[in-house]
């Protein structure tokens, strides 16, 4: 049945930390929205957490995935395919760790009526980031330009994980097969929405360090990172110039 509300997907992997008050935060600044996490099996029981504390909210639903091939980008993939299932007009991804701040929910949402794929952007006009090192600034703002230069995106920050797709943007980026894991995902999501002549549009965010537990980011992540922008720039479908033809711009709202 087709609704006109909006799925907000969390992944998650021991996040018990954190996972209550993210999940009653965004029950209370997103009342038309419905909450799923997508939790890997955390040992540290974080979606046995999350239902014995919001198991009776029918807006609050955990996609245990056990089992299966495990990562950021695959449990993304299910939770694009969930929502669109469940007939959601739209879906907004994003991280577990209060590094996006809830509070920027219902911009990204009035954004998503006139654009297919809304980027919370750090690096758009007025937004920003709080609490990191030089250096961590220094490699965020050089490897989202890299991915620009390589692939011929002009959004500013395509390594962003806080996003709104319509339900639209998510038939073509699962028609795309995306496969990317980490921040490779995210830039090959919004590389196929690009060359798909989706919208994009991004509103500025502040980005802040995560409260509690551990970051997720691993050698291999970096590593297929770096690869991903080269392995998009040579697939099939590129113009002459080698990069992406240009269908759209990345806009600020």
């Amino acid at each position: 049945m087709t609704t006109d509300r909006t799925l907000i997907v969390v992944p998650t992997y021991n996040e018990r930390e954190n996972v209550a008050s993210l999940a009653a935060r965004l029950l209370e600044v997103s009342p038309a929205a419905d909450v799923c996490l997508l939790d890997d099996d955390s040992p540290d029981g974080t979606a046995d957490l999350a239902l014995e504390v919001f198991g009776s909210d029918p807006r609050f639903s955990v996609l245990r995935r056990r089992g299966l091939p495990r990562g950021y980008g695959r449990s993304l993939v299910d939770g694009y395919r969930r929502c669109l299932e469940m007939g959601y007009a739209r879906l907004l991804q994003l991280d577990a760790d209060f590094s996006h701040d809830p509070a920027s929910i219902p911009a990204l949402l009035e954004a998503s009526a006139r654009a297919d794929v809304v980027i919370g952007s750090r690096y758009c006009a007025g937004g920003a980031v709080a609490n990191w090192p030089l250096r961590r600034r220094l490699l965020s703002r050089f490897a989202n330009q890299y991915v620009c230069r390589i692939t011929g995106l002009r959004a500013r920050d395509t390594t962003s994980g806080f996003r709104c797709y319509t339900s639209r943007a998510l038939r073509r980026l699962l028609d795309a097969r995306v496969a990317g894991e980490g921040y490779a995902f995210l830039v090959e999501a919004v590389y196929h929405a690009h060359r798909e002549g989706l919208s994009i549009a991004e509103v500025p965010i502040t980005f802040t360090d995560r409260r509690e537990g551990k970051s997720k980011m691993s050698r291999g992540v970096i590593f297929e990172s770096v690869l991903m922008p080269w392995r998009l720039r040579f697939a099939k479908g590129r113009d002459e110039g080698g990069r992406v033809k240009d269908e759209g711009e990345a806009v600020e709202l």
